[in-house]
């Protein structure tokens, strides 16, 4: 099991840029698969991307493509996410997750076992 605390939530305007991080730990946290999902009120939780546990390998959603990067510092074992030129349609409730196991190139929830509690991502118009 990993586990896991995301930070960098908040309020911004359309067009400006935020940065999530999450934090994991546990005996297993440097091998896994580590990604971010969102969930925005009264929607199911949509995947966002993820990294594999070295780092080599980030798949995104195409909905965030070329907007947001995602990044590990594996020794240190923290994911973070750059989020730039933000939509109001961004807004939601951010979660880091994590699996040892490689998911598909666009994974449901169900295929991370280990969950973050969550940080509000805001953007206004």
């Amino acid at each position: 099991q990993v586990q896991l605390v995301e930070s960098g939530g908040g309020l911004v305007q359309a067009g400006d840029s935020l940065r999530l991080s999450c934090s994991a730990s546990g005996r297993s946290a440097k091998y896994a698969t580590m990604g971010w999902f969102r969930q925005a009120p009264g929607k199911e939780r949509e995947f966002v991307g993820f990294i594999s546990w070295n780092g080599g390998s980030v798949i995104y959603a195409d909905s965030v493509k070329g907007r947001f990067t995602i990044s590990r510092d594996t020794d240190q074992n923290i994911m973070s996410l750059e989020m730039t030129s933000l939509k109001p349609e961004d807004t939601a409730v951010y979660y880091c997750a994590a699996e040892l196991a490689r998911p598909g190139p666009s994974p449901g929830a169900a295929e991370f076992g280990s969950w973050g509690q969550g940080t509000q991502v805001t953007v206004s118009s």
